[in-house]
């Protein structure tokens, strides 16, 4: 059987991690990149890895997709350029009409359905046509705050409450994440932000709680949401951002689902830039009040870069199985790492 073939629409952190991740495994390749960053296109992608190539084929970038999809074959595409359904939409739309399965990093596409039902089922409608499937997922959403939830439930006799918490270091992440997150904004410009729209800060949190709601049949009446900003004592700086001491280094967000009224799912998510600058400890809290109650807690958290990466990836084989259609995590099985020849899960 030949290599699986993949191909990457964004190139920054995530996109160029889950190449490198890509590179290490068995039975799959990498056969094209798009990335209209102009100090990317046009080199070879391991030069840009700052890897050593060997044996293998050049990988040039390039910056217009119609090339990268011309090739023949293509298993998967894996798009890492949006947060948002309607940003993403049209370059699914793209891929999927050239009959390549994909896999989006955009946090609203775990579950579009939530906020964007008639694009899901769009998308769903097209992917039928061409025979492939559509996933987003990630860490979160994707599996900390929805799908591991989830899978906890799946011991309880009955759920009465659901609360959980993700205190995560937003440092892996690229400016576009950055931006969202107010990350060097002034107090007044990260409120303004939030008015205007500009700060989104994270985003998935109706995905997740309608993941949740929908799969243990619960139906949500409302769903709200609130931000605010964590200011820096100290300056500090990563790879992606620098913010100035008294500034925002991340944002504090909540959001809770209600049913009949009374708010059954809790969940809090706070994000910042090396937040063991000022002592935070990282890490991921699940508690479920039912028969029996559950609590779980994982410090320090998953990390969020790496878990992104490594959850579109491992998902590859998985979403090139399944049948035809729009899919979210709770339609496919259960990621789990890939330490063998990736094309052993694959059914033909």
């Amino acid at each position: 059987m030949e290599n699986i073939k993949v191909i990457i629409w964004g190139f920054g952190a995530m996109g160029s991690g889950m190449a490198e991740m890509l590179l290490k495994k068995k039975g799959v390749e990498i056969v094209g990149i798009c990335d209209r960053n102009a100090a990317r296109a046009g080199k070879d992608m391991y030069e840009v890895l700052g890897m050593e190539r060997g044996d293998r084929k050049p990988v040039i970038i390039s910056n217009k997709i119609e090339e990268v999809v011309a090739q023949e074959g293509i298993d998967v595409a894996l798009l890492a350029t949006d947060s948002f359904t309607k940003g993403a939409f049209d370059k699914i739309k793209f891929i999927a009409e050239h009959k390549i399965n994909i896999i989006s990093t955009a946090e609203e596409m775990a579950y579009p359905q939530a906020q964007e039902p008639e694009l899901a089922e769009e998308m769903d409608k097209i992917a039928k046509e061409n025979g492939i499937s559509i996933l987003g997922t990630g860490i979160n959403p994707g599996f900390v705050l929805d799908l591991l939830i989830l899978a906890l439930t799946g011991t309880c006799e009955e759920v009465d409450y659901i609360k959980a918490a993700r205190i995560n270091d937003l440092s892996p992440f690229g400016k576009a994440v950055m931006v969202e997150q107010g990350v060097g904004l002034t107090v007044e410009e990260f409120e303004e932000g939030v008015k205007n729209g500009k700060v989104a800060g994270h985003v998935g949190f109706p995905e997740s709680i309608r993941m949740v709601a929908d799969g243990i049949g619960w139906n949500i009446d409302k769903i709200e949401e609130t931000r605010e900003p964590i200011t820096t004592k100290f300056e500090r700086e990563s790879k992606y951002a620098k913010v100035e001491a008294g500034n925002v280094a991340g944002c504090r967000q909540c959001g809770f689902g209600y049913v009949d009224g009374e708010m059954k799912i809790d969940m809090e998510h706070p994000q910042q830039i090396l937040p063991e600058t000022e002592g935070v400890d990282t890490g991921d809290y699940i508690w479920i009040k039912g028969t029996p109650d559950i609590n779980m807690q994982i410090k320090p958290e998953i990390p969020g870069g790496i878990g992104t990466i490594a959850m579109c990836v491992n998902m590859i084989p998985h979403v090139i199985n399944a049948l035809p259609g729009l899919k979210t995590m709770l339609d496919l099985p259960v990621p789990r790492a890939i330490m063998g020849d990736m094309r052993n899960l694959i059914q033909r």
